[in-house]
């Protein structure tokens, strides 16, 4: 069991920074695969970037490349996600996630935070 808690969503102008923080419970982040996942209103909920087990970055979603950097941080068995650059459209809940099970594909994922609500205006 993996219990996740996203924080570090807010306002910001275009062109801004924010960071957000995935803590993870119950297991070590080494342990499975990470992503981060973003949901805009009336669309579905999608991929933007994720983390091996061994702690390397293993996809960015073309919208995002260039300008999001996921990292993590084992001691606080937590990930991050760096954004920068932010843009309007980039304003969505986004949410963490944890692939544990060893059989799930690499778009699968089967624990997930409440999400954090970025807003960014132009």
């Amino acid at each position: 069991q993996v219990h996740m808690v996203e924080s570090g969503g807010g306002l910001v102008q275009a062109g801004g920074s924010l960071r957000l923080s995935c803590a993870a419970s119950g297991r070590t982040v080494s342990n499975y695969r990470t992503g981060w996942f973003r949901q805009s209103p009336g669309k579905e909920r999608k991929l933007i970037s994720a983390i091996s087990r061994s702690g390397g970055p293993i996809y960015y979603a073309d919208s995002v490349e260039g300008r999001f950097t996921i990292s993590r941080d084992t001691a606080k068995n937590t990930v991050y996600l760096q954004m920068n650059s932010l843009r309007p459209e980039d304003t969505a809940v986004y949410f963490c996630a944890a692939a544990v099970d060893p059989r799930l594909g690499p778009s699968q994922y089967d624990y997930w935070g409440q999400g954090t609500q970025v807003t960014v205006s132009s």
